[in-house]
Order: structure tokens, then C-alpha cells, then sequence
């Protein structure tokens, strides 16, 4: 009878704590509908001296489809639905135009724009435009965060500026303060060398040579004999290489003149993202993306993934589809997007770049993620790398 009786009892608890969750559960959530406009301009690719590492058409691309695939997880219990609208451009249309037309179809109040950046700034100076939030997650120049940028534009990836930071960060870490810079050809080899020469004044530290590369095709054969005399310059601790496009900088290992580490572009690389990385569970993260694009997840894909999980965050915190409210929770402090670097991010109020570590790689592994201790900031270490508030010409808020 006591076992019957405390029975009773204990199913009355449970039916007493039942009605009292359901009771004071909210009212049922309406089906929110959220579209994210992915447009892209796709770019020629250059001939390169070495085709092995060439970039997937689809670059930025997957990795918006991860997020939409994330945030639809999630948004099945919270009755929030996504969906991407893409359009490509291919190398020889008009951007603009597309845009112009995708936005005339339907306005959108989030866009992942994969574009150069004087197209960025010209999609964003767009009346039709004018009310949409831009996740760029193409461009890497240090002006769209500084002189040239616009209040409807985020970035997610970062910029050539952080990218050089964070290397120095490490050359100071490891004391190879004399630096051999090698420069390539082309326009965004000449912006991320400036970018370490203004990293370099920034930090202090000394580039004892600064070189232009100037050999044609046929360095496959002659690397060996030519790179020794072209590295054969006063003494230095480390060689640093600007060739975003990789077309020269992986035959710059081991046949410098004197026995040195090489970095920049090849050897010891600053990167928005890499395959490489497995901490703080991106394992998992890079596995649902193998699967998905049957491929590795690039930096490309991930900035384009952040953006579209900046949306799908900020509705679940607040519970909104409303642009205007989704907007001003991006924008915000209370934004704390877990993007798997070891740490919550947020936006550089000023500017619009995402506040994040640079994973210092090489081809294998993961070997530093900066900014490191010992640079220190009044509000967060994360402002050591780019350009902070006080320097910053662009002033959004």
C-alpha cells in the first residue's frame, strides 16, 4: 500500500511539473521565412607555374550552403525556415547588372557577396541596396575597413592587414625580427606586401630586403640555381613571400641562399581558414563540409558560412525574422558567434570586420593561432591585428 501510495504521489508530481512547463511555455512561434542572396562574381584564373593546389569554382560558395544547412538544423525547432537564392556571374558578365536585376526580381535583406572589391562598394552604393546588410566574403583589401567603407557592409573574412598582423605577431614570438620580403607581379601580391611593410613598421621589426620577383615559366627547372642567387642578400631570419595567387612561392623552400623559414604565401601561411584546423571542434565542421562539397572547406567557404550563420544566430537569439532587428543584433555586443577558433566573435563596431584569430598554418598542420599573449589591447586582444579604432579612418559608429 505505501509503494501504491508514494506511486500516486510521484505521478502527481510529475503531472503538476508537466502542466506548470506547459503553461508557462510562450505562445506558439510563428513560421518565419528567411532568404539570403548569394551573388558572385566569378574571376579568371590565372596561369600559374604550378596547377596542383588550383581553387574549385564553387569557393564561397559551399560554404553558404553549409550554412543554410546549419541554420535550417536548428531553425526546425525554433519554426525558422532558410533559403538561398544564388546567382552567379561568370568572369566576363556584368556584375552590377545581375545584381541590379536579382534585387529588382526581390529584395533582399541579406547578401554574401563574393566579389572584387571596387564591385563590392559598387553593390553596396546601390539604392536597391541601400536597406540590405552585405556579408563580404571576397575581399580581402584593407581599404573596405578603413577609407572605403560602407555602413551596410560586414566582412567575414579577413582582411590583407590582420593576415600580416598576425604573421608578424609570430616572427616577433619566435625573434626573427629581420625580415626578406619577396614581392610577385601581380596587384595582390603588391597589396599584401604592403601590408607586412606597414605590419612590420607597426610591430617594429626590420625587412633588411625588399625584392621584386621578376623570373618567368621556366623556374620549375632553374629554381634550384636561380632562387640561391636571388636570396643571396645581407643576413636575415626569415623570408617573407607575397604571392596570393600561388605561382612562384613554393619554390622558394629550401633553395634560399641561407638556411631560413619561409613564410607569406607558402611555407608558414596566415589564413582566414584551412583544412588543417581541428581544434575547438571543427572537426566536425570540416567533416560536414567534406560531405557535403567532397572536398576541403577553404577560406572562402568559411567567411561565406560565417555570414550566413550570423543571420541564422542572430534570428534564434532574438526570435525574429525582422531584417531591421536582425540587423541591429549582428551589429551588436551581445552577437557571440561560435565559429570554431577557440573563441565568441563579434563585429568591430567601426569598421564591420569580424573580430577573430588568424590560424598561422602550413600544408600539414595548424602550428599558432594569433593574436598571442604578451600583445595587449585596453578592450580585446583580438583588436591587436587589423586596424584598430584609433587608427581607423572609417567610423561607422
Amino acid at each position: 500500500m505505501l509503494e501504491r501510495n508514494s506511486l500516486k504521489s510521484g505521478l502527481s508530481v510529475l503531472a503538476a511539473a508537466c502542466l506548470w512547463l506547459v503553461l508557462s511555455m510562450p505562445q506558439a512561434r510563428a513560421q518565419t521565412d528567411i532568404e539570403i542572396l548569394y551573388l558572385e562574381h566569378q574571376q579568371e584564373r590565372p596561369a600559374t607555374l604550378s596547377n596542383l593546389d588550383a581553387p574549385p569554382e564553387d569557393d564561397g560558395l559551399q560554404g553558404a550552403r553549409l550554412g543554410i544547412a546549419d541554420n535550417n538544423t536548428t531553425g526546425r525547432f525554433l519554426k525558422q525556415s532558410y533559403r538561398l537564392r544564388e546567382v552567379i556571374v561568370p568572369p566576363d558578365g556584368d556584375f552590377l547588372a545581375a545584381a541590379r536585376q536579382a534585387l529588382a526580381e526581390k529584395p533582399a535583406p541579406f547578401i554574401i557577396a563574393n566579389a572584387p572589391a571596387d564591385e563590392l562598394l559598387a553593390l553596396a552604393d546601390l539604392p536597391q541596396a541601400k536597406d540590405a546588410l552585405i556579408f563580404n566574403a571576397g575581399a580581402a583589401e584593407t581599404r573596405l575597413r578603413d577609407a572605403d567603407c560602407r555602413a551596410n557592409v560586414l566582412h567575414t573574412g579577413p582582411s590583407r592587414a590582420m593576415l600580416a598582423d598576425a604573421l608578424m605577431q609570430f616572427l616577433i614570438k619566435k625573434q626573427w625580427n629581420d625580415i626578406l620580403l619577396i614581392e610577385g607581379p601581380r596587384p595582390e601580391d603588391q597589396l599584401f606586401a604592403q601590408a607586412i611593410r606597414d605590419s612590420a613598421k607597426k610591430f617594429r621589426t626590420q625587412i633588411v630586403a625588399d625584392k621584386k620577383w621578376t623570373f618567368g615559366p621556366d623556374m620549375r627547372r632553374n629554381a634550384s640555381a636561380e632562387v640561391p642567387l636571388f636570396t643571396q642578400v645581407d643576413d636575415y631570419d626569415v623570408v617573407v613571400v607575397a604571392d596570393e595567387v600561388g605561382d612562384f612561392s613554393q619554390y622558394i623552400l629550401y633553395n634560399t641562399w641561407l638556411p631560413r623559414p619561409v613564410a607569406g604565401s607558402d611555407g608558414l601561411m596566415p589564413v582566414g581558414w584551412n583544412r588543417v584546423v581541428e581544434q575547438w571542434g571543427a572537426v566536425q565542421l570540416q567533416n560536414r563540409f567534406r560531405e557535403q562539397a567532397g572536398r576541403d572547406m577553404r577560406a572562402g567557404d568559411y567567411a561565406a558560412w560565417a555570414g550566413v550563420r550570423a543571420v541564422g544566430e542572430a534570428a534564434a537569439r532574438t526570435n525574429s525574422g525582422d531584417p531591421e532587428t536582425l540587423d541591429a543584433y549582428i551589429r551588436s555586443p551581445d552577437l557571440k558567434l561560435a565559429l570554431f577558433k577557440g573563441r565568441a566573435l563579434d563585429f568591430r563596431p567601426w569598421s564591420g570586420q569580424l573580430r577573430q584569430p588568424i590560424p598561422l598554418v602550413h600544408r600539414g598542420a595548424l602550428v599558432a593561432l594569433a593574436p598571442f599573449e604578451g600583445f595587449l589591447h585596453q578592450k580585446s586582444d583580438l583588436d591587436t591585428i587589423g586596424i584598430d579604432q584609433p587608427e581607423a579612418k572609417c567610423k561607422l559608429n
